[in-house]
């Protein structure tokens, strides 16, 4: 499968064939076949579940983000970083991957590369997602790294990597400018992943705005909630709690949710990836500083 022409354009510039080192590098296309894990690679394991969403993107929109190989025999390559877009797109049934060939795996080069480009302003938000992903991946640097590098706030950045929460084929529209970010964002509103591709394609037949779409996404997760005895009671949320959640929402970074029953409660908290994750652990355990 060639990759789409046109998408990954911005890409391009990320990694241009001219960032060199002393020894020289290269951005081109390799054959899958051609390359061979990293036999220093400490991660055994890929979670299936990501792998697979990542190969359904990879069919629909092509390897967004070059893999990093160095070479290994004639006409062999050795993995330096990307193992998971590697293996999805064999899943996938690529032939050819992108990669830059280094003879020396100067990641740090191509890390500055990364977040220099990202700076740019004609990226569609699927090629910044996939290029912040690769500085998570492949570079372990944090999403309060990368804001700080790229001039954007941490929680930009945690959003903008939650649009591969989506469908691929959302993905696609929004790489293909047929949705916005903020049109993707408000159908994460939703776990429900048919009636997001369902209204997906109305908003952009339709031509709703973000407002709709997160009135759409609302309206639809309350009639598939189940009545109960306390449906009344929740009908009027309690004094402050809209106040509570907001305090939360601000005290971490990301969206929160507070339900209150009868009995008890429920504080629902939004998180993009582990390391997101272990972020919000550290905000809700770690001692705040003293004025």
């Amino acid at each position: 499968m060639a990759r789409r022409s046109g998408l990954g354009r911005g890409l391009g510039a990320l990694i241009p064939t001219g960032v060199t080192g002393e020894t020289g590098s290269a951005l081109q296309e390799i054959p899958v076949s051609a390359v061979q894990p990293n036999t220093f690679q400490p991660r055994t394991t890929f979670d299936e579940e990501s792998l697979a969403a990542l190969t359904a993107s990879i069919r629909e929109l092509g390897v967004l983000q070059p893999i990093l190989v160095r070479p290994r025999g004639a006409d062999g390559f050795e993995l330096v970083a990307g193992e998971r877009r590697w293996r999805a797109a064999k899943r996938a049934g690529l032939q050819t991957i992108p990669a830059i060939v280094r003879p020396v795996a100067d990641t740090r080069v191509l890390e500055q590369a990364l977040v220099e480009n990202l700076q740019r302003e004609d990226l569609n938000p699927i090629d910044e997602a996939a290029a912040y992903q690769q500085l998570v991946e492949d570079f372990h640097v944090t999403h309060e790294e990368i804001a700080t590098r790229v001039g954007k706030s941490r929680a930009a950045v945690t959003n903008t990597l939650r649009l591969f929460q989506l469908p691929a084929s959302i993905q696609k529209m929004v790489a293909d400018a047929k949705l916005s970010a903020g049109h993707a964002r408000a159908l994460l509103g939703t776990p429900d992943r048919a009636f997001q591709e369902l209204l997906a394609k109305r908003a952009a037949t339709e031509g709703l705005s973000v407002r709709a779409v997160e009135d759409a996404v609302r309206e639809h997760d309350q009639r598939g909630q189940k009545p109960s005895k306390s449906s009344k009671s929740n009908k009027l949320r309690a004094p402050g709690l809209l106040e509570l959640e907001e305090l939360l929402s601000a005290h971490l970074d990301t969206r929160v949710k507070v339900d209150m029953g009868a009995s008890k409660g429920r504080v629902m908290i939004e998180f993009a990836t582990l390391e997101d994750l272990e972020r919000l652990y550290r905000a809700m355990t770690e001692p705040r500083p003293k004025d």
